[in-house]
């Protein structure tokens, strides 16, 4: 029987079918650099792919692509980048999302490809995919560069969640806010951008922490933002009258974030708080769906989980 005399078209299944194409045109597209040349302005396939060193008919296919998925322009044969693409995927850009695109491509493609092995097993799919957990991220932080490509893009897409995580409630009275886990620093300095009174501290691994000063730094919170390194489960943790934790319980066993949260609870003063910004499940966990894929993601990466 057809699918017109069902009246059921098969569109959303081939949807998914090929939806993984269009995530992969853009990841090679960033990873060859394409957007990067494109900065200087409109060029030829043929301009493009020397400057690349890649074969030219291939390049006009992956461009070509990106036209239709609308991270660049055609006109006269020459392609440009978008605003989105300016934006988002240049290397350059104070809000680029390459690093965040650099690990989905080199870190979540191959462990989602081990999914299968995560539902049968419930378990995650680093010692499948690639040795150990600490080889992937060993190889992430084993340059300076890398390791900087991988902040950034966790300060890009920090930096689009931060505002209204520091804006959901009114933290004029807060006087010292402790970001566990803050990366780069995107949270605190939201936060004390919006509450001139607010000091802060980042806390994270400690090589992390040149890169977070030079966030800092170039923020001009320098004054009011004081570094600390360490390890959140192990590690004493600095004092404040609130504490942080953006997109880190998600990553943990219940057990795991029970024993942080009474961690925190224990080093709280008199009236303190904690703020929590995670993607959150509707009551019946049929959606949203980014939260729903982030879950799956979270099975695949780590032994935790959305909620």
């Amino acid at each position: 029987m057809s699918s017109i005399e069902t009246g059921v078209a098969p569109d959303l299944v081939i949807d998914l079918i090929e939806s993984f194409r269009r995530s992969k045109t853009m990841f090679v597209a960033v990873a060859l650099g394409v957007f990067d040349h494109l900065a200087a302005g409109p060029a030829f396939t043929g301009e493009i792919a020397a400057a690349l060193t890649v074969d030219s008919a291939a390049l006009e296919r992956l461009l070509d692509g990106c036209v239709t998925l609308r991270l660049l322009h055609k006109e006269d044969g020459r392609y440009a980048n978008t605003p989105i693409a300016d934006k988002y995927l240049r290397r350059d850009s104070p809000e680029t999302l390459s690093g965040y695109i650099r690990y989905s491509d080199r870190a979540l493609w191959s462990l989602w490809g081990n999914l299968e092995g995560a539902v049968r097993e419930g378990s995650a799919r680093w010692d499948q995919t690639f040795g150990s957990r600490g080889a992937l991220f060993a190889n992430f932080f084993s340059t300076e560069e890398s390791k900087r490509e991988f902040l950034a893009g966790m300060h890009g897409f920090g930096v689009m969640s931060s505002p209204s995580v520091v804006a959901a409630f009114d933290l004029g009275g807060t006087r010292h806010l402790v970001d566990l886990g803050g990366a780069t620093g995107h949270l605190a300095i939201a936060a004390c951008e919006k509450y001139p009174n607010m000091r802060a501290t980042v806390f994270d691994l400690p090589e992390v922490l040149n890169v977070t000063s030079e966030y800092v730094a170039a923020a001009g919170l320098a004054d009011r933002i004081d570094l600390a390194g360490g390890d959140f489960f192990l590690d004493e943790l600095p004092g404040g009258d609130l504490f942080a934790l953006g997109r880190i319980l998600h990553d943990w066993s219940e057990e795991r974030v029970h024993l942080l949260l009474a961690k925190i609870y224990r080093c709280l003063p008199a009236g303190g708080a904690l703020i929590v910004a995670e993607k959150l499940l509707d009551d019946d966990k049929s959606g949203p769906v980014s939260a729903l894929m982030q879950s799956l993601n979270m099975l695949v990466c780590t032994e935790g989980k959305e909620r």
